[in-house]
């Protein structure tokens, strides 16, 4: 459901809306996607750094676990030929 809402925004602002627009768009409408694009754009950037800093936090020891998991490979050599 929309809510009715009122702004008020400089002219500039408003004449590079309506230039970016164009004239089978309105106002409102390419205000909301700009405001949608935005927000889902925010929320993704705050999700991306709370799981960087979770993976900082455990960095250690995944690199350790990437490490055992190599050392469990096989050489390259080792395989039979084809």
């Amino acid at each position: 459901m929309k809510e009715k809402t009122s702004i008020t925004l400089s002219r500039e602002i408003l004449r590079d809306i309506d230039k970016l627009s164009g004239s089978k768009r309105s106002r409102s409408a390419f205000i909301e996607n700009v405001l949608l694009h935005y927000l889902r754009e925010r929320a993704r950037s705050q999700r991306d750094a709370r799981e960087l800093q979770l993976i900082n936090t455990n960095a250690e020891q995944l690199n350790r676990d990437a490490l055992e998991g190599l050392a469990l490979q096989a050489p390259v050599g080792d395989f039979p030929e084809k």
